[in-house]
């Protein structure tokens, strides 16, 4: 469950392919393309090789049936050999041959293509060898069907082998690609193993002295000098931490001295009243970035109802001549397990940013079964605020010259996620706006806008 609105991370539809798809996918295309041009080449050669024993076998076959024809006295009019064909027409015989193949009469010496269909309608093709003479005109056909069936079951084949080879190229991509990420899945497997934990083991001894070790080694150097960053941070809050809580407990000693005195006016006793807030907020601000530095939740049993109280009187006394009426709505009774500073901090950034920015009108503290609601009356909202208005240094479009440096949000940001709460914005009816903190956010609840708590930044 996220801890607040604004720190959801924004889906990008963006389909990437894991590195182990990558390799066997890279293997698939490679020996898919291999084969089909290997494929593609054998056909080649095996067509050109074919034509040309084709074309030589049927160039000497009838020169050799003009030999014989010669020999023969014009004797052998045709012979059939096999899948050749030969013809002989003397000159008495070219009329009969204009007719009959008008196709054969045209032909010049050489070796043509013929194709077409039959008086049946079947396809046929064949080569023809032509040779004129004077005395004679030699035709040789060699027919091409045996030669389609076979180009046509050896192509097949060659698919075939596309398909097998193609499948045997998948499954050792798939094995290289185990075989390569195997260790880089292991030491995934180990950095996930050290979650947590604030001294991990060193990583490269786990692995051998290939890239792997070298980017095991890279982290090792990369964790070493994160720890040592995030030691000295934690040191330096924790003494931070102890050097101004000394000063701020001389403070509140000697603001409960002063305030203890009975002939003290009024004025005064206003002005040490105030002293006394600021070192409460100072004292729940430093708990809270405590807490937050070392990433730890602190516990306790706080009532959510005083608070509200405590809060919404620091802020009466500091309005002045404000047109601006603070109140509470609900029930009390509700408690949370965390620190008293930590809530306050958080509702404290809340209600004081709608007492800041409600120039006149009211600021309503609701009390609910599961958080608690602040409604303003205040400028309202704008869309490019509520969507950044949680980041650390963004200062809504009202903020003007106010002080502050626009944290003050982001601390509530970052508290919601360490305890778990929910907080979020909407605009109010008819103007305003109304900001949720949630302690157990309802899943089934329309979610709220994420903005800024209760105007326009910190």
């Amino acid at each position: 469950m996220p801890a607040t609105e604004s720190s959801k991370p924004r889906r990008h539809r963006r389909f990437r392919r894991r590195l182990r798809t990558r390799i066997i996918l890279s293997f698939v295309l490679l020996g898919f393309g291999l084969t089909l041009l290997l494929a593609f080449s054998a056909n080649w050669v095996r067509n050109r090789v074919e034509e040309d024993l084709i074309v030589d076998a049927i160039s000497q076959n009838i020169a050799e049936y003009q030999r014989s024809y010669e020999a023969s006295g014009g004797r052998e009019r045709d012979l059939r050999v096999q899948t050749m064909r030969a013809f002989a027409f003397a000159p008495d015989k070219f009329e009969q041959l204009r007719e009959e193949r008008p196709e054969w009469y045209e032909l010049p010496n050489g070796i043509h293509t013929v194709s077409g269909e039959d008086d049946a309608g079947s396809p046929f093709s064949y080569w023809l060898a032509v040779q004129k003479t004077p005395d004679a005109w030699f035709f040789l056909a060699y027919d091409k069907t045996e030669s389609v069936k076979a180009k046509s079951k050896f192509n097949r084949a060659l698919i075939g082998v596309v398909v097998v080879f193609t499948g045997v190229s998948l499954l050792i991509g798939w094995w290289s690609a185990s075989r390569v990420m195997s260790p880089v899945s292991e030491l995934a497997a180990r950095l996930r193993a050290y979650r947590g934990s604030s001294n991990p083991r060193p990583l490269a001894p786990h692995f051998p002295q290939d890239e792997v070790g070298e980017l095991a080694k890279a982290l090792d150097d990369y964790s070493g000098r994160l720890t040592e960053v995030v030691q000295r941070d934690r040191e330096f809050n924790a003494d931070v931490s102890h050097e101004l809580r000394t000063p701020l407990a001389i403070i509140r000693g000697s603001v409960e001295l002063m305030l203890s005195r009975p002939d003290m006016d009024e004025k005064t006793r206003t002005r040490i009243q105030r002293i006394q807030r600021a070192e409460q907020q100072c004292t729940d601000l430093i708990s809270a970035l405590l807490l937050l530095s070392r990433n730890e939740r602190g516990h306790g049993n706080t009532d959510v109802a005083r608070v509200v109280d405590q809060l919404l009187d620091a802020h009466r006394a500091t309005l002045g001549g404000k047109p601006l009426v603070l109140r509470v709505e609900g029930e009390g009774g509700v408690t949370v397990d965390s620190p008293e500073a930590a809530l306050s901090v958080a509702l404290g950034n809340l209600i004081g940013n709608a007492v800041k920015y409600t120039k006149e009108g009211e600021v309503v503290v609701r009390l609910l079964p599961d958080g608690v609601e602040v409604v303003d009356s205040g400028p309202g909202l704008s869309k490019e605020d509520a969507a950044r208005l949680f980041e650390r240094g963004y200062r809504g479009t009202h903020a003007g010259h106010s002080q502050g440096g626009g944290i003050g949000l982001s601390i509530v940001s970052r508290l919601c996620t360490l305890y778990g709460w929910q907080v979020g914005v909407r605009p109010g009816e008819p103007k305003g706006v109304v900001a949720t903190l949630r302690f157990s956010p309802d899943r089934s609840a329309a979610p709220e806008e994420p903005g800024n708590g209760a105007g326009q930044g910190a």
